[in-house]
């Protein structure tokens, strides 16, 4: 029987360096025992669900998306109503500790009030629990939800063979200067800032674990000088859909984008039901 793809979105989180030398992304790495791509770094994301399309669904909760957004996406994929931005949103909260969201108009700062730090940690450590809300927690803290800060940069399908597989889309947005990221210690067990280009070569020295579509990722972000050069390119551009093929090869597995000779090596694990 086919594999159905589950709905999905990811964030990548872009900074600039301090010492104005390039741009970082943040990144996390799943804990060994995730069911999904254990022990490899990823950007936060995970499963768009039912909750995070009927938030959208309020326009008070939510920042319209902008027109700009119709260049990279006219048919409406990450539409306010598919339940992506949200999902993007409550996904980076959970494992990155960010919440892209206004108060009274500009971004939320969460640095300064030790009291309203930890009340925002009691709000996250719901989440890991299920029991949080994104509609409880912006109404009692009188927030709306930055879905406009979220730019449409890649859409993938894990290829057809792959016992699990997802259809996720990813964002670029900006990390918020008064918020600070720190992975979750649930379901990743690191959380870094690293530059594309290090990220790389700490792959390629066997340090560094990525998967095929990061690692393609990793690549196209490493192109751009700085964080705001990512941005303009991502509302000026198109997103296409990147769907690899899965090919046996003796007795493992490659995948393989169209036009590319090298591919990728699939950990057994992952051709595994």
């Amino acid at each position: 029987m086919a594999v159905v793809p589950r709905l999905a979105s990811a964030v990548m989180l872009l900074r600039n360096e301090h010492a104005g030398t390039g741009m970082e992304v943040f990144m996390v790495r799943r804990v060994v025992q995730s069911e999904f791509m254990p022990d490899v770094y990823v950007f936060p994301g995970g499963s768009i669900k039912a909750d995070d399309r009927a938030v959208e669904e309020s326009a008070q909760l939510c920042a319209p998306v902008p027109a700009r957004e119709t260049v990279a996406d006219p048919e409406g994929r990450t539409a306010l109503g598919t339940g992506a931005r949200v999902a993007a949103i409550r996904e980076l909260f959970e494992e990155a500790g960010v919440l892209l969201a206004y108060r009274n108009g500009s971004l939320l700062a969460l640095t300064e009030n030790e009291a309203e730090r930890a009340r925002f940690a009691d709000y996250r450590r719901a989440f890991h629990e299920r029991r949080g809300s994104l509609v409880e927690l912006a109404q009692r803290e009188g927030l709306q939800l930055a879905t406009d800060q979220l730019h449409y940069f890649a859409h993938w399908l894990t290829p057809e063979g792959m016992p699990r597989r997802f259809d996720t889309h990813f964002f670029l947005a900006l990390a918020p200067g008064e918020q600070q990221a720190v992975y979750d210690h649930l379901e990743t067990s690191d959380g870094l800032w690293i530059r594309p280009s290090e990220a790389l070569a700490r792959y390629q020295e066997g340090s560094f674990p990525l998967v095929f579509a990061t690692l393609r990722q990793l690549e196209e972000l490493a192109a751009f000088a700085s964080a705001e050069e990512a941005l303009a390119f991502a509302a000026s551009h198109y997103v296409a859909l990147k769907q690899p093929r899965l090919v046996q090869e003796g007795d493992g597995y490659r995948i393989y984008l169209p036009g590319d000779e090298q591919g990728w090596e699939v950990p057994p694990h992952m051709t595994q039901g």
